[in-house]
C-alpha cells in the first residue's frame, strides 16, 4: 500500500491556505481579553483580539461544552511532576519558568534561539478552542491561547531533508520530582511528520482560559495537536529539532506495542488494554454516560488528507 508523499514545507504552506473551518466558539471565552493581555505582559499588537473558532459544532452539546478551569488545571497527566492526576497541580506550583529559552535547530537554514519575550513579541496569540482526547479514554474542551507552529518553523527555513520535527521538554529533576525516577526515558521527547507540524491546527500554546499557561499544563510553552492523543503534545519545550528520520518518542521507547508514532485519535484501533471507541467527558460526573469517540477527534475534515493511502491500524 502506498503511503502519501511527504510534502516540502513550502508546498504545505500553500495548501494550508485552502483549509476551511466549520466550528463555533462559546461566548464566555471572549471575556476579559484585555485583562489577559495585561496580566501576562504582552503588547496589544502581539495578541489577536478576535477569536479563532475551532470546536466542531457537529458534535453533541456535552462534547462541545467547555471544561472548567478547575478541571483543566487539576486533572493532568504530567509525569515530570508525578503519576497521579492531582500531582502536577500539587508539585508544580514553585516551578520556575523565567528565564526560558527554546532552540530550533537541525535541518534548517537559520537555526535560532528565542526567549519567551522574543516569542511573545514576534507571534500573535489567538484563542483556539480544541478538544483534548487522552489515550486513557477521557476528554476535555480547552480554550487555549496560541499560534500555529508553522509560523515558528517558517522563521528557520527548513531544508528539503526536514521530514520530521522532534520536540524535547526540559530536564530539571531538582524542580521536577518525577524525573528522579525512571518512569520514562527523560527528558520527554515527541515528534511529528513535517506536514503534521506545518498544519495550521498544530498549535504553540502560550495560555488557556484567557490566563497565562499554568505550570501543570506545560508552562511556559507547549505544543497541542487536537487530532492526536494528548501525550503527543509535549510540554515545557526547550528544543525543536528538524530531522530526516522518524524520531523515537518517549512513549514509543517505553512501550512500542502500545504507543505508535502517529497516535491519531481513532475509535477503530483499540489500545491493547482497553477500547478507544468511547470516552468519558471530564466534569460531567462519574455517572454520566460515555460518548462515542470521533475519528481524528472530530477534525477529520481538516486532517484526514494527511493520511491518504495509509493503513491507520498499522501506522497507529
Amino acid at each position: 500500500m502506498q503511503i502519501m508523499k511527504v510534502l516540502g514545507w513550502k508546498e504545505i504552506l500553500y495548501f494550508m491556505k485552502k483549509i476551511k473551518y466549520s466550528e463555533i466558539t462559546p461566548e464566555k471565552i471572549y471575556n476579559n481579553r484585555r485583562s489577559f493581555i495585561k496580566s501576562i505582559g504582552f503588547s496589544a499588537s502581539s495578541i489577536a483580539i478576535t477569536s479563532l473558532p475551532f470546536v466542531n459544532n457537529a458534535l453533541g452539546k456535552e462534547q462541545d461544552k467547555l471544561t472548567s478551569y478547575k478541571d483543566i488545571t487539576t486533572y493532568n497527566n504530567y509525569y515530570e511532576f508525578g503519576t497521579s492526576k492531582g500531582d502536577p497541580y500539587k508539585n508544580s506550583q514553585n516551578f520556575k519558568t523565567k528565564p526560558w529559552e527554546i532552540s530550533i535547530e537541525g535541518e534548517v537554514e537559520k537555526p535560532i534561539k528565542l526567549s519567551m519575550e522574543e516569542i511573545s513579541n514576534s507571534f500573535t496569540s489567538e484563542e483556539r478552542v480544541y478538544r483534548l482526547r487522552c489515550v486513557e479514554g477521557w476528554s476535555m474542551v480547552i480554550p487555549w491561547m496560541g499560534f500555529s507552529l508553522s509560523k515558528l518553523l517558517s522563521k528557520v527555513n527548513p531544508t528539503s531533508k526536514a521530514k520530521f520535527v522532534a520536540f524535547e521538554s526540559v530536564y530539571d529533576p531538582e524542580q521536577m520530582k518525577g524525573q528522579r525516577y525512571p518512569v520514562l526515558n527523560w527528558p520527554y521527547k515527541e515528534g511529528l511528520r513535517i506536514d503534521e507540524a506545518m498544519h495550521p491546527l498544530t498549535t504553540v500554546v502560550t495560555g488557556l482560559y484567557n490566563k497565562e499557561l499554568p505550570n501543570q499544563n506545560g508552562a511556559p510553552l507547549r505544543i497541542f495537536i487536537p487530532w492526536k492523543y494528548g501525550f503527543k503534545s509535549a510540554k515545557a519545550i526547550v528544543k525543536i529539532k528538524l530531522v530526516e528520520k522518524m524520531p523515537t518518542s518517549s512513549w514509543m521507547w517505553a512501550s512500542p506495542r502500545e504507543y505508535g508514532f502517529y497516535s491519531n485519535v481513532n475509535p477503530n484501533v483499540d489500545h491493547p488494554r482497553w477500547s478507544q471507541a468511547t470516552e468519558r467527558i471530564i466534569g460531567e460526573g462519574i455517572w454520566a454516560p460515555r460518548v462515542k469517540t470521533l475519528m481524528f477527534n472530530g477534525y477529520g475534515d481538516e486532517v484526514a488528507n494527511l493520511y491518504t493511502g495509509m493503513d491507520l491500524k498499522k501506522y497507529f
